[in-house]
């Protein structure tokens, strides 16, 4: 059974720090792209990260230079490091595969999601 599970989310104040994990099962995380999005409250789920299965990154212009995706091949892992927090990133994220795109549809396998609040 192919799975993906977002742990890590959490209550921080604005200015903090989280890392977000997507830990995959009945594939190889490294073999596929994999993809963060993220959905507030009463809007619609958008992009905020990306990465290739051989090794491109994209970034949505909210989050460029405050998260990082990365890989950890030997967990079968993918981690979203978020710093700078601001409550608009208050949301619900998962992590998907699929192709390497910013649109949601793009995506094959979802997570169910964790719970980000930014607050003060």
């Amino acid at each position: 059974q192919v799975q993906l599970v977002e742990s890590g989310g959490g209550l921080v104040q604005p200015g903090g720090s989280l890392r977000l994990s997507c830990a995959a099962s009945g594939f190889t995380l490294d073999s596929y792209n994999i993809a963060w999005f993220r959905q507030a409250p009463g809007k619609e789920r958008e992009f905020v990260a990306a990465a290739s299965w051989s090794g491109g990154t994209d970034y949505t212009l909210s989050v460029k230079g405050r998260f990082t995706i990365s890989r950890d091949n030997a967990k079968n892992t993918v981690y979203l490091q978020m710093n700078s927090l601001k409550p608009e990133d208050t949301a619900v994220y998962y992590c998907a595969s699929g192709a390497y795109a910013r649109s949601q549809r793009a995506y094959d396998v979802w997570g169910q999601g964790t719970q980000v609040t930014v607050s003060s």
